[in-house]
């Protein structure tokens, strides 16, 4: 340091002021002090510093003292370091003048600028780099002299040291929290991979999710958002705020998260209210900003992680926390895309087992039960020949209950569905509707021109029948209606069957878990298909399931197919 030609009072001074800054670790603090300390040991009544940019060619910053707001505010724009500033940028040696508008470089001062006559400017060096420089003007008593510029030069020393150790401190600390935040995401993805394996049940799941994302990112809400057909539907939210309604549905094709979802890209929004289109219910605080990613498990994107207004340092989220969330959305999406195919193979297995347990009644009350009264019809109609009204009487009651078996075998599993389809299947369906209740079927099924009909697949072809049985039935025993249409449509690569009643109807929102409709719409789901109700009280019912069509491997033996499956 440059302490020749210093008192000891001014050295005693110096020395204070560098230990007191060189101990402290915020580097806004250690700026503003040294502007401070640089006007008190020189006089001067105006001091100023001016940080570079990474180029070293010009001014990023530049902080003043002595300056009011009011002055500061008129005079504009900061300088750059374009004029006479930038003498002590491309060459960083201390400059002292007694009058600053001698100086060839001298610009001149805008409007409202107080008036400065002498200067003193010295560079600030950090391992031998330029950081900054530190000026004074308009020193009390005089212009600058050789005590004032050895002053500053070792008060420059100060602040660099001061400086490098605060920078390198934040650099430290910002470095820490990215790494507690790094063990923080990786935590919340193995608690997610651990899932994957122990954890199979998806509403459980998905809550977990939501909770670890809301941690991971400091949201004060977090949404998951899973597709369903032509829709983004809320699965489930955690946060500080009133969650929305839980049949929260977004569009895919006009909507910030089906644009998420199709592009496979995050997305974040500074501005929620202008760009986000959500019904998000009654929130407690309406959020401001948001961070979405998308759900991506083997190229195909099955949902949105949503969260709202980071709660600290916020409420925009960052980079870094877009990159977590993205990584911790990469491992939820492998748990969700597990959990759910458990969810559909356990239900399949459910319906299949109970499919073939149908299918075995039915087969043994034919086979067994059936046969037996039937020889028994026979017998007692030999009997009659012979005489005896008791005889009549059996003989038509006998007649009845075969009739009764008859209908129930075909409930249970029609024989057309397993050897002729699923028009066929339907028709008899149809015929067997009582008397007082007016059925009428209409089926367009696409073939093959020229070749054997190309039967559904076996999935398809039951899962619409059982829908159309239960939907008849809901119409007979519930709505009372006395008229149905029944409908199966094949186009454009869908299979769509309608039932349209007259009767009583009722309010789907209310009764949206009776009737069999949560049954209906979980084995539609399983072929990938999808239900739709709409009723209202008085005005009928009308039941439509859409299913993508996909046909049975062979058209030849597909019955024996079935029966052998």
């Amino acid at each position: 340091m440059a302490t020749h030609g210093l008192d000891e009072r001014a050295l005693s001074r110096l020395l204070e002021v560098g230990q007191s800054l060189v101990a402290e670790l915020d580097l806004e603090t250690v700026l503003e002090r040294v502007l401070e300390v640089a006007r008190e040991l020189t006089g001067a009544r105006y001091a100023a510093l001016g940080i570079l940019d990474q180029r070293r060619t010009e001014l990023e910053r530049f902080l003043v003292s002595g300056i009011d707001e009011a002055t500061h505010r008129a005079i504009g724009d900061l300088p750059r370091g374009h004029g006479m500033l930038g003498e002590l940028i491309r060459d960083p040696k201390p400059l002292r003048l007694s009058n600053l508008s001698e100086h060839p470089r001298s610009y001149g001062f805008p409007p409202a600028h107080p008036p400065m006559t002498t200067f003193l400017g010295v560079p600030i060096l950090i391992r031998g780099e330029a950081w900054g420089n530190l000026y004074l003007t308009e020193k009390d008593g005089g212009p600058f002299d050789e005590r004032d510029e050895r002053t500053l030069m070792v008060l420059a020393d100060w602040a660099a040291v001061a400086i490098a150790n605060a920078r390198m401190y934040t650099d430290m600390a910002r470095q820490r929290n990215e790494l507690q935040r790094a063990v923080r995401g990786l935590e919340a993805t193995t608690t997610i991979a651990k899932a994957v394996g122990g954890e199979t049940d998806l509403r459980r799941l998905l809550e977990l999710i939501v909770k670890r994302a809301r941690a991971l990112v400091e949201a004060r809400t977090v949404l998951i958002l899973l597709a369903e057909g032509d829709e983004l539907r809320l699965a489930a939210g955690a946060g500080e705020t009133a969650m929305p309604e839980s049949d929260l549905r977004v569009p895919i094709a006009d909507s910030v998260a089906g644009s998420v979802l199709r592009s496979r890209r995050p997305e974040r929004l500074s501005d929620v209210r202008a760009r986000l289109h959500l019904s998000l219910g009654k929130f407690a605080a309406d959020p401001q900003t948001a961070l979405m990613v998308p759900l991506v498990f083997r190229g195909q994107s099955s949902g949105v992680l949503v969260a709202f207004d980071r709660t600290t340092a916020g409420p925009e989220f960052s980079q870094e926390d877009e990159r977590l969330l993205t990584a911790f959305a990469a491992s939820a999406a492998t748990a969700v895309a597990t959990a759910q195919t458990v969810h559909d193979q356990r239900l399949r297995e459910s319906l299949r087992a109970a499919e073939a347990e149908r299918r075995r009644w039915a087969r043994e009350l034919h086979d067994e039960t059936l046969q037996g009264l039937g020889a028994l019809q026979v017998m007692l109609s030999a009997a009659r020949r012979s005489g005896g009204e008791m005889v009549d009487d059996a003989i038509d009651h006998l007649g009845g209950e075969i009739d009764r078996l008859q209908a129930l075998i075909s409930q249970l599993r029609p024989a057309a569905l397993d050897e002729i389809g699923l028009g066929p299947a339907l028709a008899s369906l149809a015929d067997r509707v009582p008397g007082e209740f007016d059925v009428s079927l209409t089926i367009d099924l696409d073939y093959e021109s020229g070749r054997e009909p190309t039967r559904l697949d076996i999935e398809i072809e039951s899962t619409i029948y059982r829908t159309v049985q239960e939907a008849l039935s809901n119409a007979r025993k519930h709505a009372r209606a006395r008229r149905v249409v029944v409908s199966v449509t094949e186009a454009d690569g869908m299979v769509v069957a309608e039932v349209r009643d007259d009767g009583v109807g009722f309010e789907v929102d209310a009764d949206r878990t009776g009737f069999g409709l949560v049954g209906m719409a979980e084995r539609l789901a399983l072929v990938h298909g999808r239900l739709e109700v709409r009723s209202t009280r008085g005005e009928g019912t009308v039941v439509r399931a859409k299913v993508p069509t996909r046909r049975a491997a062979a058209s030849l033996d597909v019955g024996e197919q079935r029966r052998s499956g």
